[in-house]
């Protein structure tokens, strides 16, 4: 039966996870340099469009339909066949097709949320392959083992939305395709327009609530604490980061804030409505401590992660995932389980492994995955190309009139 709160609640946090998409182009664009801003905020606005596409035509299908206790589902839902207006999902009180149309939007940020990383190196081409390779491969597979009923849900996997799915997947992705395409010919390491990276935040910060409270896929009380265990690990992280860094570099940075509220909303994401609220605020502190020291490796190690996905999603989901099995509590959500602290040992062995394994499998699939892609169009634009900005030589387009 219909349920037009839960209805009307789902599509809101559908609205709010798609804007997170725009949010990242603009944060990413705020972050590359002036010659290569379009270029950065294509590659999130075109994961929109074809996306879209491969959602409609296989995607939904192979995350959400069969395959129970499987690695991938089957192709029953093609084109999305059988899913009419007045199906409901299972006993949710809302039609399939918000659903369909929630878990899009969580597809369409997941890749783009990799291309901060080899930001001004990989050609156009090669990344709408990548694009379509790394859904089918990679994404599609966890999102029905962990929320299809697929192998890991069987086994016990708790991910409430999104740090194994999402962030080890996209972080570790990203790492790999930085080691694959090596570093920037030009490097560039100050941000283009910080109040440019400012709204990208706070549409970012924004749009969380929709990713992590709709996870609940219900409106009730654990809605509400993952909306505000989301804000309220944000802050704890963005105040931490700032004085990790005021105290290093005797200046408070307002990037390093921003920085740090996503390292903390990437931290809180697979337990938000599973921790209390002071679980959270821990958390948001240890993920930005981490994600922060993580990021100073990457640096000491010259790994040119250019807009830090690795150091702030890949560290900051894998993180998120191992506290959620040292935290989580079936007091605080009676249909989670209990972590470490309460006896559920099995269960924080398992979300460690598992987050181990998947982000091994993402750095391995994703830079053969670029070699085979490199054998068919070359994945790194030339030297002359990443001189002019990528804006000009692959798009004809710049997003100033002068550039200097």
């Amino acid at each position: 039966m219909l349920n037009t709160g839960s209805t009307g609640f789902m599509l809101l946090a559908t609205s709010l996870v798609m804007l997170m998409t725009p949010g990242l182009a603009f944060f990413y664009g705020g972050l590359s340099c002036k010659r290569n801003i379009l270029g950065i905020m294509m590659q999130s606005f075109v994961s929109m469009g074809l996306t879209t596409v491969l959602w409609f035509i296989v995607g939904y299908s192979l995350c959400f339909s069969g395959g129970e206790g499987a690695i991938i589902g089957n192709l029953d839902k093609m084109f999305l066949n059988g899913i009419t207006p007045i199906a409901m999902f299972k006993d949710t009180g809302f039609p399939e097709l918000v659903f369909v149309a929630y878990q899009m939007m969580f597809a369409i940020i997941t890749p783009a949320l990799i291309t901060g990383a080899f930001a001004n190196r990989v050609t156009f081409k090669a990344y709408i392959i990548f694009l379509v390779l790394w859904q089918l491969f990679v994404y599609y597979p966890f999102v029905h083992m962990v929320w299809g009923g697929g192998l890991l849900a069987e086994m016990g996997i708790i991910d409430f939305a999104g740090g194994i799915v999402v962030h080890a997947t996209a972080g570790f992705a990203a790492l790999a395709s930085v080691f694959y395409v090596g570093s920037r010919r030009y490097r560039r390491t100050k941000p283009n327009s910080i109040p440019l990276m400012a709204i990208g935040t706070a549409l970012l910060w924004f749009g969380w609530y929709g990713f992590n409270a709709g996870s609940e896929l219900n409106v009730d009380g654990i809605t509400a604490l993952a909306f505000l265990n989301s804000d309220i690990a944000a802050s704890f992280a963005a105040i931490t980061w700032m004085i990790i860094e005021w105290s290093r570099e005797r200046k408070p940075k307002f990037v390093g804030l921003m920085t740090g509220a996503v390292a903390g909303l990437a931290t809180i994401t697979p337990a938000a409505g599973l921790v209390s609220l002071p679980v959270a605020a821990l958390m948001g502190i240890l993920g930005s401590i981490v994600c922060y020291f993580a990021v100073h490796l990457k640096n000491k190690m010259e790994w040119d992660d250019a807009l830090d996905v690795w150091g702030v999603h890949g560290v900051g989901g894998v993180t998120g995932t191992i506290l959620l099995g040292v935290f989580a509590s079936t007091v605080v959500n009676p249909a989670g389980t209990d972590g470490l602290l309460y006896g559920g040992t099995a269960f924080f062995i398992k979300e460690v492994v598992v987050v181990a394994a998947t982000s091994v499998y993402a750095f391995v699939f994703t830079y053969i995955m670029l070699m085979l892609i490199n054998a068919v169009t070359p994945v790194k634009v030339t030297e002359e190309e990443q001189l002019v900005g990528l804006d000009i030589s692959l798009h004809g387009e710049c997003a100033y009139d002068t550039i200097h």
